[in-house]
C-alpha cells in the first residue's frame, strides 16, 4: 500500500521530533488513519515516552489507553516514525520492538535527529514481508507527500 501524508503532517512531525529530542534524544511518532480510508494519513500521533539517545522507551499504560482509543475512533497506526542521531537505518533493537508486527507494516527512520529539510532525504524505510522479517524499501514507494 501507499499512504499519503500531508506535507502539513510531516511539517508536524519533524516539528514535534525537534522539540522532543531537542537534537540529542531519540524521538517516536505514529501515523494513523482511519480504517474506512487507510491509505490517506490523518494524525500524528506523540507517544508517552522516556528518550534519551541511543533510543526510546514507551510508556505500557500509555500504549493500553491508545490501543483502546484506536478501537473507539475505528483508526489504526500505518506507521511507526523515529529518530536517529545520524545516518538512518533500521537496528536490531527496531526490528524486534515495532509497535505493530504484521506483514506490510512500516518503520521510518529519520536521521539527524529531524533536524535537516523537511521530507524523506536520508531516511531509510522498513517493511515487514511475508517471512516476518524486515526489509528496506524505497520512502517513495510506499510514502507520497500531498
Amino acid at each position: 500500500m501507499r499512504y499519503r501524508i500531508p506535507a502539513a503532517l510531516l511539517a508536524e512531525t519533524f516539528d514535534v521530533f525537534r522539540q522532543c529530542g531537542g537534537g540529542q534524544r531519540e524521538c517516536q511518532l505514529l501515523w494513523t488513519s482511519p480504517w474506512s480510508e487507510p491509505e490517506g494519513i490523518k494524525a500524528v500521533v506523540h507517544p508517552q515516552h522516556r528518550a534519551h539517545a541511543g533510543g526510546f522507551e514507551l510508556a505500557s499504560d500509555w500504549v493500553n489507553r491508545f490501543w483502546r482509543d484506536l478501537a473507539r475512533t475505528g483508526s489504526g497506526i500505518r506507521v511507526q516514525i523515529h529518530t536517529h542521531p545520524h545516518h538512518a537505518f533500521h537496528s536490531s533493537i527496531d526490528d524486534a520492538f515495532p509497535i505493530i508486527h504484521s506483514v506490510g507494516f512500516l518503520s521510518l527512520v529519520i536521521p539527524d535527529f529531524a533536524l535537516g529539510r523537511i521530507g524523506f532525504d536520508r531516511a531509510y524505510l522498513a517493511e515487514i514481508g511475508p517471512d516476518g522479517q524486515w526489509r528496506e524499501v524505497t520512502p517513495e514507494s510506499r510514502l507520497e507527500i500531498i
